[in-house]
């Protein structure tokens, strides 16, 4: 599977295939390139001496991620900081694995920070401190969401529409103190509550063309489709700044016309003036605008 320049299970080297294009620190294993809406996060046996003790969990459902410090405890800064809000920043979370013996990185798939935990791990002289533990979904556990979309989950349970953005911005968020059990399931709890608000917001109307829902589905609702404008992949994470409720010819036309990339700015521009408007607060420049759309 391919995510952007990368393709899974292939080799690259770092400096030739991450720094030279991207940017980003030279050193260390989490790599935020200040022009490009993406993060690098690399790890290897190399980590257990500075105690990051990286791996799947037993189900093999969720990669645990040691966060970066070397010594004492570790803080919600920099590296750490970019992964836990990569979904609100609008970040492409990429893990790589570095090879013993040839010093390669072998991309391993991209990935969605869901929650974090602490617990205690050792620093690099033995010492034992308190550390950040990322828990991390593939990103394919979103698409798996998407598709498992059921007329249920357009259900506004009666709420009102700032109820459900106050749910779906809460859900967008990344949560401490949660364990990797369940994460997976968090996915897909998550995809439901941003859908929901988004149709809910788009009451019918595609937000793209203005357009009315094409047909109703079986239980009456307007029928629209979630849209992750983030990538036009539709595999960014959900986050209702990001997400917009499009008709079926406008999804087509953004993933395949030969206008999508523009439709697809656009689409964002608008999403992101409303969304900032509700929340009273103002967009961001143009610069980060262009980051995120990227």
């Amino acid at each position: 599977m391919t995510f952007g320049n990368f393709v899974r299970d292939h080799r690259y080297n770092r400096r030739r295939d991450l720094h030279d294009p991207y940017g980003g620190q030279r050193q260390g294993g989490i790599i935020t390139p200040s022009k490009h809406p993406v993060i690098f996060a690399i790890t290897g046996e190399s980590g257990v001496q500075h105690g990051y003790l990286d791996g799947w969990t037993e189900d093999g459902q969720v990669f645990r991620y040691f966060g970066e410090g070397q010594e004492g405890d570790m803080t919600f800064t920099s590296g750490n900081k970019a992964i836990r809000d990569h979904v609100a920043e609008g970040e492409d979370l990429l893990l790589f694995q570095k090879q013993h013996r040839s010093g390669m990185l072998r991309f391993l798939g991209q990935f969605v920070c869901v929650s974090t935990t602490r617990e205690l791990t050792p620093d690099r002289h033995g010492n034992m401190r308190n550390g950040i533990v990322f828990n991390l979904v593939p990103v394919e556990a979103l698409q798996e969401a998407d598709a498992a979309e059921t007329e249920a989950d357009h259900s506004a349970s009666g709420l009102d529409l700032a109820a459900l953005r106050s749910a779906a911005m809460g859900a967008a968020s990344t949560g401490e103190e949660e364990p990797a059990e369940g994460a997976r399931r968090r996915v897909y709890q998550r995809s439901e509550v941003v859908r929901r608000y988004v149709l809910a917001r788009a009451a019918g109307i595609c937000e793209c063309c203005k357009s009315p829902a094409p047909f109703l589905r079986t239980n009456g609702e307007p029928y629209l489709e979630p849209h992750h404008i983030r990538r036009v992949s539709d595999g960014g994470p959900d986050d209702p700044r990001y997400v917009a409720g499009v008709c079926p010819t406008c999804h087509r036309r953004i993933h395949h016309g030969a206008d999508g990339k523009d439709i697809n700015e656009a689409l964002g521009e608008a999403i992101l003036r409303f969304e900032y408007a509700v929340a009273s607060v103002e967009p961001p420049n143009q610069t980060t605008r262009k980051r995120v759309m990227a």
